[in-house]
């Protein structure tokens, strides 16, 4: 450490004596200096650090935490939430919370379903490492990439494209206030998957911390860390500080729609219809199906399932008329029902804007919904016959707010490999489905009661979804399926849901898990363990 930073390491540390910013307790002072005395820069402590003692603690806690009921009251807060204003912070931080025997929880956009960027049931204390100031995008067409922050939301990188050229874009979530960096670890679709595939299969470079808080760039890293960052979950194998993504053409003009059908509208028989087409159809033509519970038109009191069919061309609306025409002329899809508009529009379109909202909306990376919430997902590689979908619509209605959302699959999904990345659900799968419960209130109660409910249909779609393994989106990360106990993982237990979310590539993932963080530093709930025989120590943190 230069002079000058030993010189403003002795200032601060002397404010803090005297501020009302100052830490709570010895082990945020220790871990405040050790930041200090290994990153470029030091920062005031109320700059960049808050305490549970700070009346901001709760808004900067909560700023983009997704899941209400991962914020209640019983659940366990971090001693300290860090925001880091550099990258020499991000290596210190691993390097002090390793000094200190401290767990970091590591938080881009605050999505995980299960809130593990932000809380931790482990043994405790844990630091909350707040990626959300290291948001920088940068923009090259002519040579086609966008370097991006973790920080930043995938709706930035849309804007900042676009911003640039108005036939580029980039293949990742339709969530505009999804964090870039947890978002790809995870794999990253959206509605350009089934032409160009996930956000993963398109990152062509990286810039990670490791368990020994070097940065890391993909020629430094090798092949294999590369690949099981791309895909393999967040927070097993580092820090992700930045992505290097491959931009890809759009027209400058594509087309949206979407057509709602109740079941008095022949909703069962059109969405049978759409299991046979979703996948086979035209690769520039995505269409999901987000299906709910509405009251029934002139029938107060009753209930019916909508199933509404919300999708992008990537095309004119003439062309779009023509396949639809041929392949699923069930919809009844008329002109009238088509939108033509730029490529940003349809990412504002997709993600549920009003229809007058600017694009520059996106650079507030604002969400749009904060919901209490549990969620799983399934892959199904047949048809639901229609007596399946009478008993799904049975148990839907039964719920208060349930959700479910089929994502197709086909295209250039079904071109990839299943190692390619470690996101294995590809040739074969028809589509994916989400299945969501929301209330608003935090009662235990109500949580149990809407946790039952959600179970109870998981096992009735047993019969219809993918075996052997039934596999899951790590993404839309699910508990129920297994965790890691008591502060370490083990290769047995974590192979229950490694397998369902990666299939054969879990193998591979533990391999590279073990060479590149024998200690197993970096550890969740749902983290990739080690192997047993290299296992030196204990291992605290969670990236999102």
């Amino acid at each position: 450490m230069t002079s000058l930073n030993s010189a403003m390491l002795s200032f601060f540390i002397f404010l803090l004596s005297c501020s009302s910013y100052a830490p709570s307790d010895t082990t945020n002072e220790k871990f405040y200096q050790c930041i200090c005395q290994n990153s470029d820069y030091c920062v005031p402590f109320s700059t960049a650090f808050v305490t549970p003692t700070n009346a901001s603690f709760t808004t900067v806690l909560q700023s983009t935490a997704q899941n209400l009921r991962c914020l209640v009251p019983s659940v366990p807060k971090p001693q300290l939430i860090f925001s880091p204003m550099a990258e020499s912070h991000v290596q210190a931080a691993v390097i002090c919370a390793k000094q200190l025997g401290l767990q970091l929880r590591v938080r881009s956009g605050g999505h995980d379903y299960e809130g593990l960027s932000y809380i931790s049931e482990m043994e405790p204390p844990f630091i909350i490492l707040d990626l959300s100031k290291l948001r920088e995008i940068v923009v090259n067409t002519e040579e086609n990439f966008a370097w991006a922050q973790a920080g930043a939301t995938v709706g930035e990188v849309y804007y900042r494209i676009s911003e640039k050229s108005k036939t580029h874009g980039f293949p990742a979530g339709l969530c505009t206030s999804l964090g870039i960096g947890g978002h790809i670890t995870g794999g990253a679709y959206g509605t350009m998957m089934r032409k160009y595939g996930l956000g993963a299969d398109n990152v062509v470079d990286a810039r990670i911390v490791d368990a020994n808080g070097r940065i890391l760039d993909r020629q430094s890293m090798g092949e294999d860390l590369f690949w099981a960052i791309r895909g393999g979950g967040g927070a097993s194998f580092g820090i992700i500080l930045s992505w290097k993504l491959r931009l890809v053409p759009v027209p400058s003009i594509v087309t949206v729609f979407t057509i709602p059908k109740t079941l008095e509208q022949n909703g069962t028989n059109i969405l049978y219809k759409w299991q046979q087409v979703a996948d086979k159809i035209d690769e520039d033509l995505f269409i999901r199906v987000i299906i709910n519970v509405v009251d029934k038109k002139d029938k107060k009191g009753e209930k019916t399932i909508q199933t509404a069919y919300n999708s992008l061309f990537l095309g004119r609306v003439d062309r779009l008329l023509q396949i639809m025409n041929e392949k699923f002329p069930e919809l009844g899809l008329t002109q009238k029902d088509c939108t033509e508009m730029s490529w940003i529009k349809s990412i504002m379109y997709i993600a549920g804007y009003p229809g007058n909202t600017p694009p520059e909306v996106l650079l507030q990376g604002k969400s749009l919904f904060k919901n209490y919430f549990k969620a799983k997902s399934d892959f199904v590689k047949e048809p639901i016959p229609e007596d399946g979908l009478e008993g799904l619509w049975k148990r839907l209605i039964e719920e208060d707010s349930p959700l479910v959302i089929w994502n197709p699959y086909g295209g250039m999904m079904a071109k990839f490999s299943e190692s390619e990345t470690p996101f294995p659900h590809r040739k074969g799968v028809i589509y994916m489905i989400q299945y969501l419960t929301l209330w608003n209130d935090p009662a235990k109660e109500s949580a149990t009661k809407h946790y039952d409910w959600i179970r109870r249909l998981y096992n009735y779609m047993t019969p219809y979804a993918s075996m052997f393994p039934r596999q899951a989106y790590v993404n839309y990360r699910d508990l129920d399926l297994g965790t890691n106990k008591n502060g370490s993982s083990s290769f047995i237990e974590a192979s229950v849901w490694g397998n369902k979310y990666y299939k054969d590539n879990f193998n591979r993932l533990v391999k590279v898990k073990t060479k590149v963080d024998p200690e197993n530093f970096f550890l969740h709930e749902q983290s990739i363990p080690t192997l047993p025989i290299t296992r030196k120590g204990k291992g605290k943190s969670m990236n999102q």
